[in-house]
């Protein structure tokens, strides 16, 4: 009897300890049975600790707002003309040179837009050295996992053939120099790569050391290369190249354009003025009357995914269940060697360096004069916490869509797991937007900004700084609230900025992409910034 015993208990300890295995594995081996919790918050079974409203108070208030027509009438107009022009096209005198020297390759890493302003860059080296630019490759980025190359984004016959007179392109290596591909520089050291190029080099450093590479073996490959040229101390010529390849050469292939088109018309048009989408966020019917500025919408790029969440060291009030699995997330991903590690959430949101969640972006918006009947559309790749961290800002904004929500499956077909062409699509839809804001700074942030600006598109740029102490103030009401807001976000909708030393002309196209003008009077506004220096 009692061997009996023991060999029951003995199994019944191993059939539990066998049920427990099988409960920590199922999420491993059948992920989707857990996806909807997964989404809602870091952790499985993630919705008991589901973060609640942090600015209820205000909030409350926001989801009942009634925004006066001035208001509306402002907010939606366009910028004024700011008295200058693109100049992208004047490249003076420039031609082909009567030689190639040889043939340069590039190896691109990071997202869509980092790899966007490497193409610029690649251009511009490659007329710095005279040589011929060979289509640059498109590295598989670790966080996004998409394989898209060049051809698949971006419409090359455009490209090279609005490039013709500044540069010789080709698509692919001429077969004498077929064996210079990433598996040939991947397997060892070789004498044609050039892996050593300093973050924002001169043009002197590629002439003095990338053209005897090419003078001698006729090919030279540099990888990495992402943000390898300077952005000043360049002839102006290179400068107004730079600026020709990201807003004129660089065109998305046709189906991006087609689906990015589809989107734009029916966030204009929404068809029988039904906002429902096969969602559970968009149903009932609502009358032109009740829309604000009818026929037009605003792009919000929601960049708040789990690396951005975890590198800040911000509380974004999931409880102890978020903060231990952020922490733990940095440890992993950076080893906890995170400079905001040190600092209290206090101190961050005082210097402005929290991103805005999207609650906080929602009330941001409310507060600017977006009301409830605004169109929008969200442009992001994937949100922390999903769903659950949306659903304030959907209560704030009830028509707001993404791709899914507005193109049908079979719409989405080609760009389905495509992190780069799905980014793709979202940058069109925010190029054609009446209004654009990015939730906080980025490389599509970064870009967008400056494309908008080149074109005199309105774009509102969050005040981080005073977002982040006006977010701490739990005892400002609602009216305190919106006066600041609208103070502190007068100079920052899209206007014209000047690049100073350093920055990127990417996100400041003025002075070098663009000249001033009036009528009968037309000067550089390089010449205007020299003259208030002396001044």
């Amino acid at each position: 009897m009692k061997l009996l015993y023991n060999n029951h208990h003995q199994n019944r300890t191993q059939r539990m300890a066998l049920a427990g295995l099988f409960v920590i594995l199922l999420p491993i081996f059948v992920p989707n049975l857990f996806e909807p919790l997964g989404r809602a918050s870091p952790t499985m079974f993630s919705e008991w600790n589901a973060p609640k409203p942090r600015h209820s108070s205000l909030l409350k208030i926001a989801l009942h707002r009634q925004i006066p027509t001035e208001q509306q009438s402002e907010l939606w107009s366009p910028l004024v003309s700011q008295e200058w022009r693109p100049c992208a096209e004047s490249t003076g005198t420039s031609s082909l040179p009567t030689k190639s020297r040889g043939y340069v390759q590039v190896f691109l890493d990071g997202g869509l837009n980092q790899q966007r302003m490497g193409i610029c860059d690649a251009v511009a080296v490659a007329k710095i050295l005279n040589a011929t630019l060979v289509l640059p490759h498109l590295e598989v980025n670790p966080v996004w996992r998409d394989s898209s190359s060049f051809t698949d984004i971006f419409d090359v016959d455009h490209f090279i053939s609005s490039l013709r007179d500044e540069i010789s392109i080709v698509k692919e290596l001429p077969s004498e120099y077929s064996w210079s591909s990433r598996e040939y520089y991947a397997t060892g050291i070789r004498d044609t790569r050039i892996k050593t190029a300093p973050v924002h080099a001169s043009a002197n450093w590629y002439l003095e050391n990338v053209l005897p590479i090419l003078q001698s073996y006729g090919i030279a490959a540099i990888a990495p290369f992402s943000h390898r040229l300077a952005f000043d101390n360049l002839p102006t010529n290179i400068q107004h190249l730079r600026c020709k390849v990201n807003f004129q050469a660089l065109v998305f292939v046709p189906h991006i354009r087609k689906l990015g088109e589809t989107i734009v018309h029916r966030l204009r048009h929404p068809p029988g003025k039904l906002q429902a989408s096969g969602t559970e966020f968009h149903k009932g019917r609502i009358g032109d009357s009740e829309v604000t500025g009818a026929g037009k919408f605003t792009v919000l790029h929601l960049r708040f995914d789990k690396d951005m969440a975890a590198h800040s060291a911000c509380d974004f009030g999931g409880g102890k269940a978020e903060k231990l699995a952020l922490a733990k997330y940095r440890q992993v991903i950076w080893q906890g060697r995170v400079l905001n590690s040190q600092f209290t959430d206090e101190e961050l949101r005082n210097q402005g360096r929290c991103p805005l969640t999207p609650e906080e972006i929602g009330l941001l918006l409310a507060a600017l004069g977006f009301n409830n009947g605004t169109r929008l559309y969200l442009a992001s790749h994937k949100v922390y916490g999903g769903e659950v961290r949306i659903s304030t800002l959907q209560k704030l904004f009830p028509l707001m869509e993404d791709k899914k929500s507005i193109a049908s499956a079979e719409e989405l077909a080609k760009i389905e797991g495509k992190a780069s062409l799905s980014a793709a699509v979202d940058y069109y839809v925010s190029m054609q937007s009446d209004i654009f804001i990015s939730a906080s700074p980025g490389n599509m942030h970064n870009a967008l900004v400056g494309h908008r600006a080149y074109l005199n598109l309105k774009t509102i740029r969050p005040n981080m700084t005073l977002l982040g102490k006006l977010f701490l103030n739990k005892s400002m009401g609602w009216t305190e609230f919106q006066h600041a807001v609208r103070n502190g976000h007068k100079n920052r909708l899209g206007h014209i900025r000047l690049r100073k030393t350093k920055q990127s002309i990417y996100t400041y196209p003025a002075p070098d992409c663009c000249t001033f003008f009036e009528p009968h009077i037309e000067f550089n506004i390089s010449q205007l910034m020299v003259s208030s220096s002396k001044n």
